[in-house]
Order: structure tokens, then C-alpha cells, then sequence
């Protein structure tokens, strides 16, 4: 029986050590730093990942589209997002196969999150944006 990308990522440990040095990175791109909610990130990002990727976990947040509601994000923001995502897959030797698997499940999540078609990154939230509630 093959095994689920979950476990070809090394589980939830794995995933958790990934989302953390995403954050990390996230954190220093003016790319898409005004954007990333860094509380949220880990938590939420850590839940998605495993569920989507066969693992134990529930997503227990907010839908996307909700999450990103009136945030204004462009396609240059996800764009940016994607490329930090790879360099942190990378920077763990996570596998070609492993990294397309990963990223073909992300794409789709895409119309959900931009709201922008726009090379533009680095853009302030917009005033009408609110926050999700604290975890």
C-alpha cells in the first residue's frame, strides 16, 4: 500500500518544523509580512497541511475564503507566498514528488485567497480588513 504525503513528510513533527521556518521566513519578506497573521500561521497552517495531506489532524479554522475576506491579497502576494513555501520545503530536502504533490493540493486554495490580480506585493491591509478572533 503506498503511503499518504503525510507520511512521506514525516508526520505532523515534520509539518510542524516546516510551518515554523516558513513563519521565520514569512516574517522577513516585506513581500507578504503585512499580510501573514504570525499567531495564526503555524496553528492554522500545521492543521491544513496535515489534514490535506492524510494526516491526523483537523482544520479547524476559519474557511479561506473568510480568513482573507476584504485582506486585499494580490496574485504578485501569493505568488511570493508559494516561492517562500519552496524555499523552506527545500531548505528540509523535502523530495521533487513530495513538493509537487504538496503544491498541487495549495493551487486550488489560490481563488480563495486572491482578491488582487496584481504583480504588486508588499501592499498594506486594506482598512476594511478585520481580523479573525483569537485562537
Amino acid at each position: 500500500m503506498e503511503r499518504s504525503l503525510y507520511e512521506r513528510l514525516g508526520g505532523v513533527e515534520a509539518i510542524t518544523a516546516v510551518a515554523r521556518a516558513f513563519e521565520d521566513r514569512a516574517a522577513k519578506d516585506d513581500r507578504i509580512n503585512q499580510k501573514t497573521n504570525l499567531d495564526r500561521l503555524t496553528k492554522e497552517f500545521v492543521d491544513q497541511l496535515c489534514q490535506d495531506t492524510g494526516g491526523p489532524c483537523t482544520y479547524t479554522g476559519l474557511s479561506l475564503r473568510q480568513a482573507h475576506t476584504n485582506m486585499g491579497v494580490t496574485s504578485g502576494e501569493w505568488d511570493a507566498f508559494m516561492e517562500d513555501l519552496v524555499a523552506t520545503l527545500d531548505s528540509f530536502n523535502v523530495g521533487k514528488a513530495e513538493q509537487d504533490e504538496l503544491l498541487n493540493k495549495l493551487r486550488p486554495m489560490r481563488a480563495d485567497i486572491v482578491q488582487v490580480e496584481s504583480p504588486q506585493v508588499g501592499t498594506p491591509l486594506p482598512s476594511a480588513f478585520v481580523p479573525a478572533p483569537p485562537l
